[in-house]
């Protein structure tokens, strides 16, 4: 007998129910960068360059660990949606040593990064504090990772308001944190005692507030995983290679599309700091903004990615289908609205932003493409977590490839500095590769579903 599909309405319903609490706590996680760059601006230029190209660095280097740590997101979805549930509290264990494993490893590989700044062209001064920036930063990789663990598997049991609770608590200590420690604790009132003695710490001290943050995130989401209790025998606590393995067949190309969309951005970074501190000053204050649009989708595509993860367990192709679609559409809805925004806006959130006067006119201009390239890069994101839902990874990472690398930087080398564009024709080049990865995602989740969709475990 052929299993029920929702119809539109109460799809419509179920997926809102998993979004709207998981588009929060992504969002959360761009809002806190945001706030960085918005505190870190009104300290100078340079210290903004150099938040600009440190979080480009951080996440073009932790883009493998997250990709990794995504490999364990359709396993435990359908797991659940197979109804066995101590199989996705054993994938948990060993999603917590592939964080540890992966974090250490990755993060080494981050301190050494800022070497590479100079043979760039990036002015000595940034590239002193990019350095002091990451040094700080690097730590959080493992509980950044670990929290990620955590979350899949909390949002694909349906447990979701743990995350809204810790996106709260942590932004809120982030403002806080960040507005102590870049400037020091003399801007406090006298009333605060010796909080005022703290000194300023610069781009450092936002790298110290965020490590803070995920530190504070885990600890607040770590306790709701004894609300979904599993039967069945106890989870193995020590490795097992077997499972590690399967994640990483999964996750690693995850991680390559990572890599490659972020690290497609952060070239864009590092081009624009060839250009003038000011180029890369108004690229990250545009890729900060576009960021907090953009992971609200990401929030939608993962619980498009849960839904049809436990549609695929369930082994309902017609149910994996439309739930798919479904996320599809609605984050098209909202990035349309979120293009909007950005056309009819752009200097009032340049103002919002604190760009400094040297900086203004170009990030303006940045806006409006960001504008243009809003739906695309919502139907992008989606697409990349309703296809991880079904079990594709590889296929994501060859159109990142394609799309941000043969079509995407060639058009930004040329535009940028060939038709001399600068700044803008740089990220007309990246609105390119983002419409080309769009178009192959949402083409490639047709045609799988159109078939029969099969779970990645028996």
């Amino acid at each position: 007998m052929t299993a029920p599909v929702k119809s539109r309405r109460e799809e419509f319903r179920e997926l809102m129910r998993l979004a709207i609490p998981l588009s929060i706590a992504q969002g959360g996680q761009a809002l806190m960068s945001l706030v960085d760059t918005l505190v870190v601006g009104r300290a100078g230029t340079s210290a903004l360059a150099a938040v600009g190209l440190s979080t480009a660095l951080f996440f073009g280097v932790s883009g493998l660990g997250m990709g990794l740590m995504l490999g364990f997101d359709p396993l435990m979805s359908q797991a659940f949606g197979a109804r066995n549930a101590s199989r996705a509290r054993a994938l948990l264990w060993q999603g917590g040593w592939m964080a540890l494993f992966a974090g250490v490893t990755l993060g080494s590989l981050l301190l050494v990064a800022p070497a590479l700044l100079p043979l760039a062209g990036v002015e000595p001064e940034v590239v002193g504090q990019t350095r002091s920036y990451l040094l700080w930063r690097a730590p959080s990789l493992v509980t950044m990772l670990a929290f990620l663990t955590v979350r899949s598997y909390l949002q694909s049991s349906g447990i979701t308001r743990p995350m809204v609770v810790a996106t709260v608590v942590a932004n809120l200590f982030n403002l806080a944190a960040d507005i102590l420690l870049v400037f020091g604790g003399g801007v406090l009132p006298e009333a605060f005692g010796p909080l005022r003695l703290i000194p300023a710490m610069g781009v450092a001290g936002a790298a110290l507030a965020t490590l803070l943050c995920t530190l504070l995130q885990l600890a607040i989401i770590l306790p709701a995983v004894r609300g979904r209790p599993a039967s069945g025998p106890p989870p193995v606590r020590r490795p097992v290679w077997e499972d590690l393995a399967q994640a990483t067949r999964v996750g690693l190309p995850i991680g390559l599309h990572f890599a490659a969309e972020i690290g497609v951005f952060a070239l864009a970074g590092v081009l624009a700091a060839s250009l003038s501190s000011a180029n890369v000053g108004a690229h990250q204050i545009a890729i900060s903004f576009a960021s907090v649009s953009f992971t609200i989708s990401v929030g939608i595509g993962n619980a498009g990615s849960v839904r049809v993860g436990w549609a695929v367990g369930a082994r309902n192709t017609p149910q994996a289908r439309m739930s798919g679609f479904m996320a599809l559409a609605s984050a098209a809805g909202f990035m349309g609205l979120s293009a909007l925004v950005f056309a009819l806006f752009p200097e009032a959130m340049a103002r919002l932003a604190g760009a400094p006067p040297e900086v203004f006119p170009l990030v303006v201009p940045l806006f409006m493409v960001s504008a243009v390239f809003q739906v695309f890069d919502g139907l992008q994101g989606v697409g990349a977590g309703v296809l991880r839902g079904a079990g594709e990874t590889r296929f994501t990472f060859l159109a990142n490839m394609v799309g941000h690398y043969a079509i995407g930087l060639p058009l930004s080398l040329a535009l940028g500095y060939g038709v001399k564009l600068g700044i803008v024709g740089i990220w007309w080049g990246l609105c390119a590769g983002l419409i080309a990865v769009a178009i192959a995602l949402v083409w490639r989740f047709h045609r799988m579903s159109a078939g029969t969709l099969r779970p990645l475990e028996a």
